[in-house]
């Protein structure tokens, strides 16, 4: 029973600290204007947007992180399947690329890259990765 306590406790102390590190590395960015950053954290869905279709097609939502910071989700469906069932309220876990932009960043890359030259991304909804 203690080490089940100890195991719960540390798995709780290293959930805390990925969500600080997700939430500070997004605020050094945006606070600094840096783009081409590679990130990674969870947000709620707080918006779903009409897909972009012009060129590459993206299925684009935001995203209202831990620290009350919002970021636009831009994923490649061209690329990577969409996220059919996503609805206001779900949890998105997300490895990209950010961009700043002063209404808080867009993360994109969010997919493998079929050349090779870019670091794959993911997005990760109810237990699916979608890359």
């Amino acid at each position: 029973m203690r080490k089940l306590s100890v195991l719960l406790f540390v798995s709780f102390i290293l959930f805390q600290w990925a969500s600080f590190a997700e939430a500070s590395s997004i605020q050094n960015a945006y606070e600094n204007q840096t783009s081409d950053v590679q990130v990674q954290g969870v947000g709620t869905v707080v918006r779903i947007l009409n897909d972009d279709n012009k060129g590459s097609r993206h299925q684009k939502f935001i995203l209202k992180l831990s620290s009350g910071k919002t970021i636009l989700i831009a994923h490649n469906i061209d690329l990577a399947p969409r996220i059919n069932q996503i609805s206001n309220g779900d949890q998105v876990q997300f490895y990209g690329e950010y961009e700043w932009n002063k209404k808080g960043g867009v993360v994109h890359w969010t997919h493998k890259d079929p050349n090779g030259y870019h670091v794959g991304g993911w997005l990760k909804h109810k237990g699916k990765t979608y890359q």
